[in-house]
């Protein structure tokens, strides 16, 4: 039997959400990812790709539709209300690394990455601190331990949320927009802890408007616009020769193309 194998790691079914009557954001949305994926999410700003991750992260409730982790339930619409019903022992299984590095300000480095081990687990303190240890040796951060974020730069801030998220061992990775607030000579330090976390197979899934690292990391590539997927497939077919016009527009658009 290869059923357990072969079966999604997230499988997100007819999924709904709208801010107030009138700003509908994700309309139906229908999107399978099989473990150790690594899913890219672009296109156009307000088409829902924020939204589809901060869903996935349990921090939105949804209208409707079903998400599925592991192949057990995990969000879903339920009741007259509709209220949004989340399992929250599958949520500590996925980890999210936000654009803006939400690192605690008076707390330094290691205090950062050990208090939800610490807080959610009970983990002890010493353990906590010398796998924070490991993870900040390993992203080039070892000497920051006890530094606090404002004596970071932006790229060694976004490196210790990364290795914050880490510290859970998530089995998934959603990574919003990590390098867009970031100088361009910063991004590339970001990127490469991303690619290194792709090289041990951890599935994740990324928005990003980088369309050079989209192409380096995907193992796939969805073209989301107007609240549904437009275009689903490798990333040399959707950012080299994408089959959808839509899709083509915006391509051309982002790389600057004039045919």
């Amino acid at each position: 039997m290869t059923m357990s194998f072969s079966a999604p790691l997230v499988k997100i079914q007819s999924l709904h959400k709208s801010y107030g009557p009138h700003v509908q954001v994700l309309k139906g949305l229908d999107i399978e990812m099989k473990p150790g994926e690594r899913v890219v999410v672009i296109g156009p700003s307000g088409g829902g790709k924020s939204t589809l991750l901060r869903v996935m992260m349990g921090l939105e409730k949804i209208d409707s539709g079903s998400i599925s982790f592991g192949g057990k339930p995990y969000i879903s619409s339920a009741g007259t209300d509709r209220k949004t019903v989340i399992d929250t022992e599958v949520r500590r299984s996925i980890g999210m690394v936000f654009q803006h590095y939400t690192l605690f300000p008076h707390l330094n480095v290691v205090q950062n990455l050990i208090l939800a081990p610490c807080k959610v687990r009970g983990e002890n303190k010493a353990s906590a601190t010398k796998r924070a240890q490991a993870l900040l040796e390993r992203f080039g951060l070892g000497a920051k331990a006890g530094a606090y974020p404002a004596q970071l730069s932006g790229g060694q801030k976004q490196r210790v949320a990364i290795a914050r998220a880490l510290m859970l061992d998530p089995k998934l990775m959603l990574f919003d927009e990590v390098t867009s607030a970031l100088d361009p000579e910063l991004v590339a330090e970001v990127e490469q802890v991303i690619l290194q976390l792709a090289a041990q197979d951890m599935p994740m899934m990324i928005v990003t408007h980088d369309m050079w690292f989209a192409k380096n990391i995907a193992s796939r590539v969805i073209f989301c616009a107007g609240g549904v997927v437009v275009e689903d497939g490798p990333p040399e077919q959707v950012l080299g020769s994408p089959k959808e016009e839509r899709t083509k527009e915006f391509i051309d658009r982002v790389f600057h193309i004039r045919h």
